[in-house]
């Protein structure tokens, strides 16, 4: 499909200037989530209060201005008309994260309120934890598609109460949509620039009495957005295919049984190092077949059980899930050429496997009760590799393997002291056992074994009071502790480099509010946060020998963030957010490549300030040209992002940008025919950014993709 630039840089104008007006008046709110989509007006002609946002962010149903913590949410409906079609697009448009990603399925480190690895020492070393119903994955592993997707959660600060190790930043917990009782089900395609399609459907509902059913399939492609400098075409073509199936249980006498199954098969996904500046076409000067067996595939199993008592909600979560992964990186002929005067290719294969099991059993109080409470059981174990041939290096590789074995016991409850004063008090257990077993071969065909292992056993918890105001507005303020465990590294290449990395904690202190009046068109969110983490993982990388060597460093983080929606009685719906995010390293570290860490250093793509607002219109039209129940349902959202370092040395700044998107969309009853812009204003901004003092002047990382343009439709039933 083939567009026009100019006649679509002239028909958005219009739209761009009236949304960069908009955005200097004075807001009553700036974005939190989207609570849906769709505008009611009543009788008196006034707008309808936003409904109530229900979310499972302590394991058990919560209205969100309950929550004693900052907590974003996007709607299922969001992520679809936004066009969010991974986890990592969804994360974006979250006030107060930023994620590092050099545009792999692998590489993916991601900081809330500037909290986050300084360099990630392994699939583990997660800040961030991910959960999909339930079930704890790796944050690498935000390339997984939103597909029939209810709800998304960013839960912010330390959450090792209720989710453990791996959770010192926050928490994602993804929601899907499950099995009804009645016959729904949607699908939908889309197509556009660069080759770029999407089909998706579902259908949904009761197979007996007691037992419905859903299925839900996916698949999407595009061309890679870099060219190959030798043949002219993209690096490769990027491919996902998804499915999920469910099946609910319900026996009627307060029990029920979900049990899931879905899997994901992307290709094509990049490691991209490309030498800066880009120019006006990026390109990789490499062998056009380096990257054809590029693959990641993952896979979950669950199954969760709830049982109703007298006065409490007992749960069981069991799963199991794999990570199959295979991924080459390629330093081009260009940046060799800035690196060492002459081109070559240099080449890594990594591939990596993961099995890991989990099993929790919980007590919750139930919906709407006057205490909430929750308390737990989690035992998890997993299996994991990770090898790398160095292919430029002759015979020189790494063989891996990896164990970790965990347990938790952990209960959570917030008590009304007074009918507006409540206290909040959490604590967890933790042990992590986790072991080491390593082959290293070297260009001369000398073999080496290092096996290893640690243990730990840590506390993490959090304090906090919330005092009503109103019946719809909460202060609170919060304080939580979190820790990050130690680990082996996945890039060891020699014994020296298996030395075990440091575990790290983290204190935070958070103040806030939350508003969301049940008669009034609007919500509103306030939060003020300090952060300070000891020991933050930071991997140091040489280029040239592919060495590896982990090192510690101490950041703090403080800073403010505003949320909020309205809607208005017109068929319109605002929301924005805007943050202020000062994270700054404050002890040294020597011996990093590329150069030492000094104290003062700002913490690297994390920028000062950042922002997202939409506007989102549904309207019924008049009746036309006979179409039964016409409509609109347009969404035009805008993120920004400041400057922010491109690394721990803070070698240079990576510029600051801004991301305009666009949904129009004319709804014929159950149907939708629209069209979709993304990165309207063409910002070919950085995904991520990379300096060496070895090597002055000279930079890599990877650009986002330019403008495209595309034609969509739907249908629900």
């Amino acid at each position: 499909m083939q567009f026009n630039h100019g006649s679509t840089r002239a028909r958005f104008s219009a739209m761009t200037l009236s949304l960069a007006l908009s955005a200097q008046l004075p807001l009553p709110s700036l974005a939190w989530a989207e609570q849906a989509e769709s505008t009611a007006i009543g009788e008196d002609g006034t707008a309808v209060a936003l409904p109530a946002v229900t979310v499972t962010a302590r394991r058990g149903e919560e209205k969100a201005k309950d929550i004693p913590f900052g907590l974003s949410v996007i709607n299922g409906d969001t992520v679809e008309t936004g066009r969010m079609q991974n986890v990592d697009e969804a994360l974006h448009n979250v006030t107060g994260v930023s994620i590092n990603s050099s545009g792999g399925p692998n590489d993916y480190n991601v900081r809330i309120r500037g909290v986050g690895s300084l360099y990630q020492m392994n699939m583990d070393d997660n800040s961030v934890v991910l959960n999909v119903d339930g079930v704890s994955m790796s944050s690498r592993n935000l390339s997984l598609g939103t597909l029939d997707v209810d709800q998304v959660e960013v839960l912010k600060g330390p959450q090792g109460t209720l989710f453990g190790r791996g959770s010192e930043a926050g928490a994602i917990n993804i929601t899907t949509r499950k099995p009804t009782r009645v016959m729904e089900g949607y699908v939908r395609g889309e197509i556009g620039q660069q080759m770029q399609n999407l089909e998706e459907g579902a259908i949904s509902g009761p197979i007996s009495d007691s037992l419905a059913a859903r299925l839900a399939v996916r698949r999407t492609g595009a061309d890679y957005w870099v060219d190959n400098a030798q043949d002219g075409k993209p690096l490769t073509q990027m491919t996902d295919l998804a499915f999920r199936g469910s099946l609910l249980w319900d026996a009627g006498t307060g029990t029920d049984a979900l049990l899931t199954a879905e899997g994901e098969r992307s290709t094509g996904g990049i490691n991209v190092m490309m030498l800066r500046p880009y120019g006006d076409h990026p390109a990789l000067d490499i062998s056009p077949d380096v990257f054809d067996e590029n693959r990641k595939s993952n896979g979950r199993y669950s199954l969760e059980v709830n049982h109703d008592l007298s006065a409490s909600r007992l749960t069981s979560v069991t799963a199991a899930t794999t990570t199959n992964f295979i991924g080459w990186k390629a330093y081009d002929r260009d940046l060799t050429k800035a690196m060492f005067g002459f081109p070559m290719e240099m080449l890594v294969r990594d591939s990596a496997f993961e099995q890991a099991y989990s099993q929790e059993l919980r007590l919750t109080s139930l919906p709407g009760a006057e205490v909430f409470w929750v308390s737990g059981l989690n035992v998890s174990h997993s299996n994991r590799s990770f090898d790398s041939a160095y292919v430029s290096q002759g015979a020189r590789n790494a063989k891996r393997r990896f164990t970790t074995d965990s347990a938790g016991m952990f209960g959570e409850v917030t008590y009304p002291l007074t009918d507006a004063l409540k206290v909040t008090g959490g604590l967890r257990h933790s042990w992590d056992w986790k072991g080491y077993d390593a082959d290293y071969v070297t260009a001369a065909g000398v073999h080496s074994n290092d096996q290893r292992g640690v243990y730990a056993n840590y506390m993490t918890g959090r304090v906090g009071l919330s005092y009503a105001v109103t019946a719809d507005t909460n202060l609170y303020g919060t304080v939580s502790r979190g820790y990050k465990s130690s680990g082996f590294n996945d890039y060891a290449s020699q014994i020296a480099d298996s030395v075990p990395y440091k575990s790290a904690t983290v204190q935070s202190y958070e103040l806030g509010f939350k508003s969301e009046p049940a008669r009034q068109p609007f919500t509103l969110n306030s939060a003020l946060f300090l952060t300070r983490v000891k020991n933050d993982h930071m991997m140091s990388y040489d280029s040239t020998s592919f060495v590896t060597s982990v090192l510690n460093a101490d950041t703090e983080s403080k800073g403010a963030e505003l949320e909020g929606s309205w809607r208005f009685g017109n068929g319109y719906t605002l929301s924005g957010g805007v943050a202020y995010t000062y994270a700054e390293i404050t002890s040294n570290a020597a011996g990093v490549s590329g150069g030492d860490v000094s104290s003062g250093s700002r913490v690297p793509d994390v920028p000062r300030w950042s922002g997202n607002m939409a506007l989102a219109y549904v309207e019924d039209l008049p009746d036309f040209l006979g179409l039964p129940e016409p409509g609109i349902n347009a969404r035009i959202s805008y993120r920004v992002a400041g400057s922010r370092p491109a690394d721990v040395q803070n070698h240079f700044n990576l510029a600051p940008y801004g991301k305009l998107d666009l949904h129009l969309g004319l709804m014929i009853a159950s149907a939708e025919i629209y069209a979709w812009g993304d990165n309207l204003l063409n910002d070919r901004y950085d995904l991520y950014g990379y300096g060496d003092s070895s090597y002055p002047g000279m930079t890599y990382g990877n650009l986002a993709r330019g403008r495209t343009l595309g034609l969509g439709t739907s249908y629900k039933f």
